[in-house]
């Protein structure tokens, strides 16, 4: 009886997936077929049929993945002390990736897919969940701590969610630099945390005009 090697399966696995990522980010998800995702990971058809079953399931896997790695980060974040540290370990590993030059083509996919597939939109619906409830909850941690947030704290966690699937969006565009891009976001979350990011400090710790600062 043949055993399975579960450390060469995973690398297989992930090559599969690289090689794909690829050609979708290039192609859409309509533009590629299986034998393009075959001959992009040097394989044959029965090697990726072992591994998924449908072109539909390669797509979904891209992205089901990373679930237990943002739930991972979620609950890295939640466990931090100083809820400005979950907060910031939690962006900095949603921002991962903004730099790849996959992001342009794999996020439009998305959006194309996310209105026609319901399973792949359920997926992405429970990634977006998880993270929300995180935000949520260390953004309330801050206001409980006297915090002087500019909006409610689920409204903050919903700007500071909105503004990380923007910069994901956006990443397309020709004049965008991711690493600056990510800087600018960092700079917004902190003043929505109410935090004194660079150029000084936060409005609501500005005393009026005539009045000494606290």
């Amino acid at each position: 009886m043949r055993t399975v090697n579960p450390e060469e399966h995973a690398r297989k696995r992930a090559h599969i997936l690289g090689a794909a990522a690829a050609e979708f980010a290039a192609h859409g998800v309509d533009g590629t077929s299986t034998a393009r995702i075959c001959r992009a990971a040097g394989i044959g058809s029965g090697t990726l049929f072992h591994y998924f079953a449908t072109k539909r399931d390669i797509f979904h896997a891209l992205f089901s993945d990373d679930l237990p790695r943002n739930a991972a980060a979620c609950a890295r974040a939640l466990a931090q002390d100083r809820p400005d540290d979950g907060i910031r370990l939690l962006v900095d590993h949603l921002l991962t990736d903004l730099a790849d030059p996959l992001v342009p083509g794999l996020a439009a996919a998305v959006v194309f897919q996310v209105n026609r597939d319901e399973e792949f939109a359920r997926l992405i619906m429970t990634d977006t969940a998880q993270v929300r409830t995180a935000l949520e909850t260390l953004t309330a941690r801050l206001a409980t701590a006297g915090r002087p947030l500019p909006f409610p704290p689920e409204r903050v966690a919903g700007w500071i969610q909105g503004l990380l699937d923007a910069a994901y969006l956006s990443a397309g565009e020709p004049d965008f630099d991711p690493a600056t891009h990510a800087a600018e976001l960092r700079r917004i979350i902190t003043w929505l945390t109410g935090g004194d990011a660079p150029g000084g400090p936060h409005p609501s710790r500005t005393a009026p005009e005539g009045e000494p600062s606290p």
